[in-house]
């Protein structure tokens, strides 16, 4: 192997090292960053998304029982006679 060729083959192998540390680097960038984020998240008391969701549902299932009553009511105090009526 000549001269000329070994440097390239070192230079090559030096770039191929350099992609995969930076590769690495990036990997564990973004893991201490998700790590930071969930820290922060938790000192700011934020509710998790799954939560969040789970009570939405509740809610919107409320809301419609809510208007379902709401009507019933309404539909019984109509047959109801004015010497009858509740306070």
């Amino acid at each position: 192997m000549s001269k000329k060729e070994k440097i390239l083959d070192d230079m090559a192998r030096m770039a191929g090292g350099a992609i995969g540390t930076i590769g690495n680097l990036r990997g564990q960038m973004k893991e201490e960053v998700r790590l930071r984020i969930d820290e922060m998240a938790m000192r700011m008391d934020l509710v998790p998304r799954e939560d969040f969701e789970r009570v939405e549902d509740m809610l919107k299932q409320a809301r419609i029982e809510q208007e379902e009553l709401r009507a019933r009511i309404e539909k019984l105090e109509k047959y109801q006679t004015p010497d009858k009526k509740v306070s």
